[in-house]
């Protein structure tokens, strides 16, 4: 897959492309990319790429043409082209997935207060927000949705890491813990030293139905309405909800994932 990111700062996307994981997908063959630097393609002395909004207002805003003659040079009306803004739909792993499955995606990077709106009904087929809150630089959100979206893609991590991350199923990931055995007083619960299989997959079962109910239990309705969770995963949330309602069952405060 390539990624090709349209932005006033390269530098910033060129480092997330050589380290860790990422630089090894890249080498590997898996993932290609090109930076294009909007500044290049302004034609004034001064490499103008913004200015005050029409109708007035704070701050500046990226003007059209040479985001224009950018995209057009990578010929993005042939490519699906996404711009991340906070005013955009909301990203989540299933966009992920699909948007994993691309030969390439061009990736609009917006500074100050956006870009011109002219360049969005041109040439933007998705327009996309990684949260309910506004940074200052677009490169940052493009990073999140290329790292959702690149791990995905077949060699990148193995098949058993994916199956069982948060958001995986309907659910969020079970607890995890590695050496020591011991640490600041709290042990690595005793049925992950069991070496008891299905224990084990019982128990990360009832912890990821445990961390969901707490953090997001919108997820489950979801889940629920999306067919996803299977008769036994039902019986544990019944099972949960029974017991946080009983007065005979004491309230434990979080430790080891349990309640």
């Amino acid at each position: 897959m390539r990624f090709t990111v349209v932005t006033l700062f390269p530098d910033i996307v060129r480092a997330y492309f050589e380290s860790s994981i990422m630089a090894k997908a890249v080498a590997n063959g898996l993932i290609s990319y090109t930076l294009v630097n909007i500044r290049d393609f302004a034609v004034d002395r001064h490499k103008t790429c913004d200015d005050a909004p029409y109708g007035g207002g704070a701050g500046q805003l990226m003007c059209a043409e040479p985001i224009g003659r950018a995209l057009a040079a990578v010929q993005a009306h042939e490519k699906r082209v996404i711009y991340v803004s906070p005013g955009g739909k909301p990203f989540s792993q299933q966009l992920a997935a699909l948007l994993s499955q691309e030969r390439e995606l061009v990736i609009v990077c917006g500074r100050y207060e956006g870009i011109d709106q002219r360049i969005i009904d041109a040439y933007v087929d998705d327009e996309i927000s990684i949260g309910d809150y506004v940074l200052s630089s677009g490169e940052v959100a493009a990073e999140v949705l290329i790292d959702a979206v690149y791990r995905l893609i077949d060699g990148v991590i193995t098949l058993e890491s994916l199956a069982e991350e948060s958001f995986c199923g309907g659910l969020l990931e079970y607890p995890q813990y590695t050496r020591p055995a011991v640490y600041g007083g709290r042990a690595v619960p005793d049925v992950l030293l069991s070496g008891n299989h299905e224990e084990i997959r019982r128990w990360r079962l009832r912890k990821r139905i445990e961390k969901t109910l707490r953090n997001r239990p919108e997820l489950i309705a979801r889940a629920r309405a999306e067919g996803l969770l299977t008769s036994e995963a039902e019986n544990v949330i019944a099972d949960i909800t029974a017991a946080a309602v009983r007065p005979d069952v004491p309230y434990t405060r979080h430790t080891d994932g349990v309640y």
